[in-house]
């Protein structure tokens, strides 16, 4: 296995993780809420009345990025595959988060922190399923 060094970022990796676990300590102690994708746009979806903080939050997902564009580049981003592929993938996932109870920001990081039994077995199955899948494409499948 080779470490590709120019695009090995320890630290700036090591930032962006403290800085979704205060966004969720914040989340979480300043409102009671769990900062889990699925379940806040779940919530739109659903039509709650609590919508404003998850457009919010929304917002600040897509407006980062474009803030960060501005004073640094981008990674290029490669999809090795096609739209139909990436449709499917995303039903399934979408799919496997509304019965899993939600998904790995709300099991991997919030669950997790808050030491829950269902959130550990959640991640523990994401990951294997990540794991198999990866797998099955790139060793059986060859894609």
């Amino acid at each position: 296995m080779n470490i590709d060094t120019l695009h090995f970022t320890p630290w700036l990796s090591l930032a962006g993780g403290a800085l979704i676990g205060l966004a969720a300590a914040i989340l979480i102690l300043g409102g009671g809420r769990i900062a889990g994708i699925s379940g806040i746009v779940g919530g739109l979806v659903d039509r709650l009345p609590d919508r404003a903080w998850r457009w919010a939050f929304l917002a600040g997902l897509i407006i980062a990025p474009i803030l960060w564009r501005a004073a640094h580049s981008l990674p290029d981003a490669r999809i090795a595959t096609g739209s139909v592929w990436l449709a499917v993938a995303g039903f399934v996932v979408g799919l496997g988060t509304r019965y899993g109870s939600g998904c790995t920001s709300g099991h991997g990081v919030c669950g997790l922190a808050r030491l829950s039994p269902r959130s550990l077995v959640a991640t523990l199955v994401f990951m294997a399923a990540g794991f198999a899948t990866v797998f099955i494409v790139r060793h059986v499948v060859g894609a």
